[in-house]
């Protein structure tokens, strides 16, 4: 298949967006496809199969873009007629402005388009403060649906909280609920030690953006009431606007948490040798993230926040605490630090899910979902040309009995 992705936001592996878009365009790339990229990603321009597209001008309002690690795409018609000519199938990865303008041109073209739901109303809507307003949920909703999704062939939602949401506020879509997947290098070190000595340290991670909507301070702010304070190691793996204050926000722990972007092998080390993973997210679509501390044999604690996917990979009650409560926080990393053997229990038992979220796996249903758009396409097209055709042969059956 010959497949253009669209996407408005691509450039640095430091978001959930980009690093599904990535992962995505790799595994077809490797299964044999052509894949063509149409970003604003100004480092791809000369890469083969890459097509960019310029960024907005937002003025007074490109440094605070810029500081969350992200640019605009701004849509070039010429540009997108040349990467959608000739394809199989369109998949958009957000319903922006550039994946907006795709569709109408795969429209014009008769190509078949396809789009994942990789932005959650409250993530978009936290960079204007109305974060917390169900309202304006509701509308942005609307308007990615009535942009994009109602007339998309398929819709990929990472997991199925995220499709309920969704079609809670516009109705049923041609839904696949298919994880992002997390990869076969992220796995349980075999000589793993989970007892600690009396003075020995703890490593508690957690990998998220440095945003409001990650609820880092919740976790600052739980460890520093844990009775083990001293004795934390927290390490908070990511990138993002929020860096600074943060890290002003976390002088009062005894232990200065690291603050840091690590590579995949990095990051892979760092989850094999922690004792704990904890993800205080309010807002999450799935938390490949805290995927990939499971597989590293890592217990998660998630707070169990009504608008995130995450608190579903809780096995059981000890895996949760109450959202933006950091005592309940504390009681919870308390609980798992002082018995080893429950963690090492738990860890074991998490062992048995990590299949479902293999990352070939889900990439082949992605793979499939694109082949079965087309083909559904193409069976649409021979009917139509079919029924075009018959009517022709009626027409003139009808024009020559006139002629008689």
């Amino acid at each position: 298949m010959t497949i253009t992705v669209v996407c408005d936001v691509l450039g640095k592996e430091n978001n959930g967006t980009t690093i599904a878009a990535m992962n995505l365009i790799r595994s077809l790339k490797a299964k044999g496809h052509t894949v063509r990229v149409v970003c604003p990603d100004e480092e791809r321009k000369g890469q083969e199969g890459f097509f960019v597209v310029p960024v907005y001008n937002l003025y007074f309002l490109n440094s605070y873009i810029k500081k969350n690690g992200v640019a605009l795409a701004k849509p070039v018609r010429s540009i997108l007629e040349e990467a959608i000519r000739g394809a199989d199938v369109v998949h958009v990865m957000i319903p922006f402005a550039l994946g907006r303008a795709a569709l109408r041109v795969a429209q014009e073209h008769g190509v078949p388009v396809t789009a994942g739901f990789h932005c959650q109303a409250e993530n978009f809507l936290s960079h204007v403060f109305l974060m917390n307003s169900p309202l304006a949920a509701r509308l942005l909703y609307r308007n990615f649906y009535n942009g994009l999704y109602k007339y998309c062939d398929a819709v990929h939602y990472p997991t199925q909280f995220i499709c309920d949401v969704f079609e809670s506020e516009v109705g049923p879509t041609p839904h696949r609920v298919i994880s992002n997947g997390v990869g076969r290098s992220f796995r349980p070190k075999a000589d793993k030690r989970y007892e600690k000595g009396e003075n020995e340290t703890f490593t508690i991670v957690f990998t998220g953006r440095y945003s409001k909507e990650k609820s880092h301070r919740v976790l600052l702010d739980a460890v520093s009431r844990s009775r083990y304070a001293s004795r934390i190691r927290l390490i908070l793996a990511g990138a993002g606007p929020l860096e600074k204050k943060l890290r002003d926000y976390a002088k009062k722990l005894p232990v200065q948490p690291e603050f840091r972007f690590f590579s995949r092998d990095e990051l892979i080390e760092v989850l094999q040798n922690a004792d704990l993973y904890v993800h205080p997210a309010e807002i999450e679509i799935e938390a490949i993230a805290c995927l990939e501390a499971i597989s590293c044999g890592l217990v998660p604690v998630i707070a169990n926040s009504p608008r995130s996917a995450t608190r579903f990979f809780a096995l059981e009650d000890r895996n949760l605490f109450d959202y933006n409560d950091p005592d309940s926080l504390a009681r919870r990393i308390d609980w798992w630090l002082a018995r080893p053997e429950e963690r090492r229990r738990s860890a074991e038992l998490y062992a048995g899910m990590t299949s479902v979220f293999d990352f070939d796996n889900c990439m082949d249903m992605m793979e499939q979902m694109l082949a079965q758009t087309v083909m559904k396409a193409r069976r649409r097209a021979a009917l139509a040309a079919q029924f075009e055709a018959a009517e022709e042969e009626e027409e003139e059956t009808v024009r020559a009995s006139a002629s008689v």
